[in-house]
């Protein structure tokens, strides 16, 4: 019936649209995000040529990957904990530093690539681009000069702070934290002042690394490209995988959607021995993953055998994502695997809690499922994921600085509460309370631009305004000026008043005497 639909619609001439994907970043964990909306363009008939370090798994005629062999020494270091995990109060500004220096790496071997340049020269036309928006500008900029045409960008997480800049998004550090902070509003005095400079920091060094890639583009092409300061302003439209029953209300422009969520399907059935574990369980099971970059073997073995014991005082059985073959000290409650199909897992109904890192899929994963979250952050957005979790009630935070053995137990306890439980069924069915699933309205929107020519009038006038007119620092000037007019005019004119007034009193004292 749906291929007679799609059949329909084709002959009846709907909008069929030629579409470039450029995604320079390789961390999968953001493709799987955005791949599932460019398999949906697919589905709708549009034709997709894709330009990432990720092959497609379509293979519907129209679909074109462009594929970038991927250099993961340098990403595969970043990840890993006896190597880079720095817990102190300077980790957010170095984390932050670091994947712009990291995208300088990106930027080379994509920029150089035979798989780009051979992009640059082809004949090809297209009526709209989707892209990636996080550190990899500098394959978009060349790309967007060079077909002239309308822009979608795609965030795997909430908003960034420099996002906002390009659609004149509202960004009040008051209350809106900074992906980086690792804070849910409301926020103390010392967090609000900690977030206005981590926005100007987070603002500053991002557009110090946009510096330096077009620098790199110049010297990889010359004066081919003049790339316009201005290139980035003229975005048609932002979709951010993020959700406010998560991350909190805060306002959104008309051209910045929120779609979290986006890559969450339907449960498929569990392998056979996941399956009959889980359910064999009779107290339910914790499943324990810390994604796709993080590997488990990287883990410390303290670390790890403080996770072993406090397992061992538990009922409940545990499915591990681990890498190795075998885990030395393993409980018998312990069931490790190298892959485990985590969002059927998460949302088989006998599994009572999920540890994790804090990433965007896993937390929309296990919300959308309503399983309580034990969240043990690492690096980037997973604090301030963590805690928008926890105060939404989504779950409870493990902070690894200060990891032992009771403070893992004390934190099973907790997610295991039927209270933890109640909580988090709460906020999947307000997650899952929308008027059209996050798929259907990233798809819709991406269409809505290109039917209208990259819609411009979604955009509000704050788009490229100077600083001070948006803060209206001229108004306020202009009306201090005024004001303090005002009231030179009034003390002047009292001033001459009253010394009128005096003279006549001091005339009249006078006259009296004599």
């Amino acid at each position: 019936m749906k291929q007679l639909v799609l059949l329909l619609s084709l002959l009846l001439g709907a909008d069929c649209y030629k579409i470039l994907g450029i995604f320079g970043h390789p961390g999968h964990s953001h493709y799987r995000i955005f791949e599932p909306i460019l398999r949906g363009l697919s589905d709708k008939g549009h034709n997709l040529t894709v330009f990432a370090y990720f092959p497609s798994t379509s293979t519907k005629d129209g679909y074109r990957s462009i594929t970038l062999k991927q250099d993961g020494a340098a990403i595969r270091h970043f990840f890993e904990f006896n190597a880079n995990m720095r817990h102190g109060y300077t980790e957010k500004y170095w984390q932050a530093a670091y994947i712009i220096e990291y995208a300088k790496q990106t930027c080379d071997f994509a920029l150089s690539s035979k798989e780009y340049r051979d992009l640059l020269e082809s004949d090809e036309s297209y009526d709209l681009i989707i892209t990636e928006l996080f550190n990899t500008n500098c394959v978009l900029l060349p790309i967007v000069e060079r077909y002239k045409v309308p822009f979608v960008g795609l965030q795997s997480h909430a908003v960034m702070s420099w996002t906002n800049n390009w659609n004149g998004n509202p960004n009040n550090p008051s209350y809106i934290p900074n992906v980086y902070l690792g804070e849910a509003s409301p926020m103390t005095f010392f967090q609000r002042v900690e977030n206005l400079l981590m926005v100007i920091f987070d603002t500053c060094l991002f557009e110090y690394g946009e510096e330096y890639k077009k620098e790199m583009i110049k010297r990889m092409f010359g004066d081919k490209f003049s790339l316009p300061s201005d290139t980035m302003l003229s975005t048609s439209l932002i979709l951010a995988n993020s959700h406010f029953t998560i991350h909190g209300a805060r306002p959104l422009v008309p051209n910045l959607v929120e779609i979290g969520g986006v890559h969450v399907g339907k449960a498929k059935p569990l392998p056979k021995h996941i399956d009959k574990w889980i359910n064999e369980s009779k107290h339910g099971v914790i499943y324990f993953s810390l994604g796709s970059m993080i590997k488990g073997h990287t883990f410390p073995d303290d670390k790890k055998q403080m996770f072993i014991n406090a397992f061992g005082r538990l009922p409940q059985r545990v499915l591990w994502k681990w890498e190795n073959e075998t885990m030395p000290g393993k409980t018998d409650n312990i069931m490790i695997e190298k892959w485990m199909p985590q969002f059927d897992i998460l949302c088989h109904p006998n599994v009572k809690a999920f540890i994790a890192h804090g990433g965007m899929l896993g937390v929309t994963e296990a919300v959308h499922c309503g399983v309580p979250m034990i969240i043990m952050p690492q690096f980037g957005d997973q604090f301030t994921n963590a805690k928008a979790v926890e105060a939404s009630g989504g779950g409870t935070i493990l902070d690894y600085r200060y990891l032992d053995e009771e403070s893992i137990y004390n934190a099973l306890t907790t997610a295991l509460d039927p209270k933890s439980n109640k909580k988090a069924k709460e906020l999947s069915a307000r997650f899952k309370d929308r008027p059209l699933p996050p798929l259907e309205t990233a798809i819709y929107w991406i269409e809505y631009v290109a039917r209208h020519g990259g819609a411009p009038h979604l955009r509000t006038a704050a788009v490229g305004m100077p600083l001070y007119q948006y803060l209206l620092l001229d108004v306020i000037a202009f009306l201090v000026v005024i004001l303090f007019s005002f009231l030179f005019v009034v003390y002047y004119i009292s001033r001459a008043i009253l010394r009128k007034l005096c003279r006549r009193k001091q005339s009249s004292q006078k006259k009296k005497k004599h």
